[in-house]
């Protein structure tokens, strides 16, 4: 057990001194207005489609997926395949409504659809202060992980994470961040399937006693967990799968950091190609972690474990204390990548729903490019501080709990948001009124739901069909009473619904 030594160290900052000049590299001096927020065209799908991948793999799945299969069983991965419903949904329905839209924002179609700046800003302002709690929390949580094992101040490891996602974040807008994005995915890939390989290797019995494991020990499916359960309010692997599905396309139509990808082209095809990239890599990724779980079970039933080898710092312990000299300081500087990969999208994203979505819809007078492009600068800066600021409080004082509250509420609301996106892209009676009035029941029911009822009562995997039905139900009888009161008869603009394909 060598543990993290001095050449480990080494490549760690030269890892992140790497990612740095290459955030400059991209960087176009002149880029400006939503050049900066939308990139300038030449950055190829597949380095989007990965960058998708590394915003959705924060550090805490990179950490926690392993730690899952590690202590439990292979459940939780199921709800990887809910990609097989969200990416279809997403490429049939959604990506020609944006494609042909040419939006700017994710609330921008609400806008457009609805004809509500308000709606706009509502949206904007959801993801914004979610944006700002999760980005605190995915510094804060592998910092301290890597600060256990290497030694190093978790207040240092948070300023230094922050800074170099700043920096390129600032200098060059989204096309630095997608491209720091694809090498750090690129890293984490080739790391995690290393990794994996090696841990086979060095089990007795190899990839066969993972599957005695399956067997024997049930370390695939408990013997108890339903497949299928008709009260969908309750757990079973087909609600975990089309739950995290519904979830998971939440993701990609209404959050900005996921759909700000989707405004680099307008070409459906390459949308498409991104989408079916990135749900590979992530059905891939999500199965290799699993796998390393497992083997991590049957590795310290054969072998001493680790210092700090709590359930979500197991595959770090491994790391740290397994593998090769080199390979170890290249694997923890993943886990790093992960977070700064994360933050990063999480600036950009924050800054052109500001500019674009608030400051612009607010402000009396058209801003210019250059005007939009400053105050984006300006916006990453101050939230890059804000939020450093914040993790290092969350690292010192012992509040997280309080704080996990608070993100997951936040995560909570913000998934509501899908419910208004589909009210408005499957309806064609939907309007602002019913949309608000979507909202607002989707909200209270949600929140009774998660805080109102004894815990196990509801499925968590059951959140969002429940959310999507609740808006369905409200919105769509409340359009309808207003066009009568109103005697409103305005149809949705071109393109904005799924009847305009």
């Amino acid at each position: 057990m060598q543990g993290f030594t001095v050449i480990d160290f080494v490549i760690l900052v030269v890892y992140l001194a790497a990612v740095l000049f290459a955030g400059l590299h991209f960087a176009k001096k002149d880029m400006k207005g939503k050049e900066y927020f939308k990139g300038d065209g030449t950055v190829p799908w597949w380095v989007t489609s990965v960058s998708i991948f590394a915003t959705l793999l924060s550090p805490i799945s990179f950490l926690s997926l392993a730690g899952n299969s590690y202590a439990g069983t292979w459940i939780m991965w199921f709800a990887q395949l809910g990609m097989l419903l969200a990416i279809p949904l997403t490429i049939r329905f959604f990506l020609p409504i944006y494609s042909k839209l040419d939006i700017d924002t994710a609330y921008h179609y609400l806008e457009l659809r609805f004809g509500s700046k308000g709606l706009r800003i509502l949206g904007a302002v959801m993801f914004i202060i979610y944006q700002i709690g999760r980005m605190s929390i995915i510094m804060y949580l592998p910092c301290m992980v890597l600060g256990s094992l290497t030694g190093i101040n978790v207040n240092l490891l948070i300023v230094i994470m922050g800074v170099i996602a700043i920096i390129y974040s600032y200098t060059g807008g989204l096309k630095s961040v997608l491209w720091t994005d694809f090498i750090q995915g690129s890293v984490l890939l080739v790391g995690v399937t290393f990794t994996l390989f090696f841990l086979l290797f060095h089990l007795e019995g190899g990839m066969s006693a993972v599957f005695q494991a399956f067997s024997a020990e049930h370390k695939f499916l408990a013997v108890d967990q339903p497949i299928f359960n008709p009260n969908i309010l309750k757990d079973s692997v087909f609600i975990l799968i089309v739950g995290a599905g519904f979830n998971t396309m939440g993701s990609y139509v209404s959050s900005q950091d996921i759909v700000q990808r989707f405004t680099t082209t307008t070409d459906t095809k390459k949308l498409n190609k991104m989408m079916l990239t990135n749900g590979l890599l992530s059905i891939f990724i999500a199965t290799a972690f699993y796998f390393i779980g497992t083997g991590l079970y049957v590795f310290y039933q054969q072998n001493t474990l680790p210092p700090a080898a709590a359930q979500d710092q197991i595959f770090a312990s491994y790391i740290a204390f397994e593998l090769p000299v080199g390979i170890t300081g290249l694997l923890l500087a993943a886990i790093y990548a992960a977070a700064q990969s994360t933050l990063s999208t999480g600036l950009n994203s924050v800054a052109s729903s500001w500019t674009l979505d608030i400051q612009e819809r607010l402000s009396k007078k058209e801003l210019s490019f250059e005007q939009q492009t400053k105050i984006g600068q300006y916006v990453s800066l101050a939230v890059g501080i804000f939020a450093i600021a914040v993790s290092i409080v969350l690292a010192n004082g012992g509040v997280k709990s309080a704080y996990e509250w608070f993100n997951g509420f936040m995560g909570l609301v913000l998934g509501i948001l899908i419910g208004t996106f589909i009210l408005g892209a499957f309806t064609k009676v939907a309007n602002t009124f019913g949309a608000v009035m979507a909202f607002i029941a989707s909200s209270v029911v949600m929140v009774v739901i998660k805080y109102g009822v004894p815990a196990g009562t509801v499925s968590i995997w059951s959140y969002s069909i429940i959310s999507i039905a609740v808006s369905l139900v409200v919105g769509i009888p409340a359009s309808l009473i207003w066009r009568k009161v109103k005697n409103d008869t305005t149809i949705p603009a071109e393109n904005t619904t799924i009847y305009h394909q």
